[in-house]
């Protein structure tokens, strides 16, 4: 039986809702910010590159967003289009808000920064009279960013959604998502995460957005705590990402499973989880085992670590098949996954070394 159970007669396999904005990555890596003249522009915000890397993967997609009215919101709109993404759910900027802007630095393979520009911008100012009940019960899933809960009216019209999706059954995924430059202060941050988190059947995040989210109680937890608090509220898979070291699927009564990344020369922090978290759903919406689902999430982050972009980059399923194949041909069948409900520790994944051409 499914770890989770999806209506199968649902028109779309999934709706993310929230940010939608511009990336610009640099042409040249490995330089300071202001030694880069040449950038690529693409798609980018955490829910966006959800929907085109799921849709990527066969899934059927829908997007609840607020995009500016002008050619860097048709450009959006094109994209998706092109990535066979429903956009009826998607709505102009009504006071001339812009497109939120990111510009990423890529300093070495170690060190990445982002240059945000999320003043005034479109994305927050989605209302809840954007949002339609009867499009969010088209939907299998919907997949809630964190970042829309930092303001209004955006964050009113995700805790809308968050209720109908209740209401009819739609299983509610919540990217935790954490910006700072978006929020005021940590009690609000809590606050709203904490109101979306109740209500999730599936909560993704690192260990320091679930701290965030769990600061109102005043101690620190273990991992398995944290996941025993979110199952007892509606969660049935909890998702804690520790960067370098790994992830782990907490599952309610079926212990916890745990992957590292696969070994890749990155050129980039960013991407990964957006990545992860497409796959992973994607494989949970199939009826996957856990573990399945894990590896490709994790062979999916690992391939976008190693790209130039994030949702031009999102991969196909054959093209993660083919690269789970090539590591664990080079690496063995361990070359990702480290372990099940033992007990032990997460370690690195090895360092992938260059290869040296004749």
């Amino acid at each position: 039986m499914s770890i989770i159970q999806f209506d199968t007669a649902r028109e779309l396999d999934v709706i993310p809702i929230g940010r939608i904005c511009l990336d610009f990555n640099p042409v040249e890596y490995f330089k300071p910010w202001p030694q880069c003249d040449n950038f690529k522009k693409y798609v980018g915000g955490s829910p966006a590159n959800i929907a085109v890397g799921m849709a990527r993967l066969g899934c059927r997609v829908g997007f609840i967003g607020c995009i500016s009215d002008d050619q860097m919101g048709d450009f959006c709109t094109q994209v998706f289009l092109e990535e066979g993404i429903d956009v009826s759910g998607i709505v102009r900027a009504r006071h001339g808000e812009s497109m939120g802007l990111a510009f990423t630095e890529v300093v070495s393979k170690d060190q990445c920064g982002l240059i945000m520009y999320r003043d005034h911008v479109a994305d927050l100012q989605l209302e809840p009279s954007d949002v339609s009940e009867a499009y969010i019960r088209k939907a299998k899933m919907i997949v809630v960013s964190g970042t829309a809960l930092s303001a209004s009216p955006s964050r009113e019209a995700v805790l809308k959604a968050v209720c109908y999706g209740k209401k009819h059954g739609t299983v509610i995924v919540f990217d935790i998502d954490y910006r700072p430059y978006t929020w005021k202060n940590d009690d609000e941050i809590a606050i709203y995460y904490t109101l979306v988190a109740q209500e999730a059947d599936i909560i993704m995040g690192s260990r320091e957005e679930f701290d965030r989210t769990d600061r109102l109680l005043g101690r620190e937890m273990t991992d398995e705590e944290i996941a025993g608090r979110w199952f007892g509220e509606r969660a049935k898979i909890v998702v804690i990402k520790h960067g370098k070291q790994g992830s782990t699927a907490h599952v309610k009564d079926a212990g916890a499973y745990s992957i590292r990344p696969f070994p890749v020369n990155a050129v980039k922090s960013t991407g990964g989880g957006d990545g992860y978290g497409s796959a992973f759903l994607n494989g949970l919406l199939r009826g996957w085992d856990i573990r399945k689902c894990l590896e490709y999430g994790s062979a999916s982050a690992s391939m976008l670590v190693a790209s130039h972009g994030c949702s031009p980059d999102m991969p196909t399923e054959d093209a993660i098949t083919a690269f789970i194949a090539r590591e664990k041909a080079e690496y063995g069948e361990e070359a990702a996954v480290w372990r099940v409900p033992d007990g032990s520790r997460l370690c690195p994944a090895p360092e992938k070394q260059p290869v040296r051409r004749p």
